[in-house]
């Protein structure tokens, strides 16, 4: 079977009658897809599609893709797994979220910023911080769409690329050694021990 080639992006398909995005094929693509500029990929027409971006650049879900017949595709992100980040309402603020982001930026996580909550990639590493820091942590199968960052333009960027940033991280520095249990008992303002597990329970 003959390969068809895409080397153009629409994002979000912008400038296109809404008839002609129903009727273009699909291709559902996890992040992990998505962050490369080059890559095949089966669409829900059966066709192999090889994608040839510049360098750099992220595919969203709700892109288009013109493929060289010109033809368009219709980007889907697929469900993935995924850690879902909420506040808890018994013993903590909205605010916690904002702590919670601002922790994980520092060690360069891709993360999706919702006005309720976040998504992150499995870690147990970090759901373990985010928990001792009386958040809910809460494993599901979701669509992945983490911020691109303030110099990322439409592309964004994720993780296992370089950042463009012109400079280095000494991650052993900005990142202290997380030493935290799945669960932990600490007495905290309301003056009462508890101990969080995976959904924020508490025992007084």
């Amino acid at each position: 079977m003959t390969m068809l080639t895409a080397n153009k992006l629409m994002p979000q398909g912008r400038g296109l009658a809404p008839v002609l995005l129903k009727r273009a094929a699909t291709v559902e693509l996890d992040w992990d897809v998505r962050q490369k500029s080059r890559f095949d990929a089966t669409d829900s027409l059966g066709r192999q599609v090889g994608v040839f971006l510049p360098r750099g650049t992220a595919v969203r879900g709700g892109d288009v893709l013109v493929l060289e017949d010109g033809s368009l595709l219709r980007v889907v992100a697929a469900k993935q797994p995924v850690l879902r980040i909420t506040h808890c309402t018994a013993h903590g603020t909205p605010f916690d979220l904002t702590r919670a982001a601002y922790h994980l930026g520092n060690r360069h996580v891709p993360i999706e910023l919702q006005p309720d909550h976040l998504k992150i990639e499995p870690d147990h590493v970090l759901a373990d911080m985010l928990r001792a820091m009386h958040l809910i942590v809460v494993a599901a199968d979701d669509a992945f769409e983490p911020e691109g960052g303030a110099y990322g333009g439409h592309g964004g960027h994720g993780h296992g690329h370089d950042h463009g940033h012109g400079h280095s991280h000494d991650h052993a520095q900005s990142q202290p050694p997380l030493v935290l249990a799945p669960e932990h008992l600490h007495d905290d303002r309301h003056g009462h021990g508890h101990v969080h597990g995976p959904g924020c329970s508490h025992s007084h």
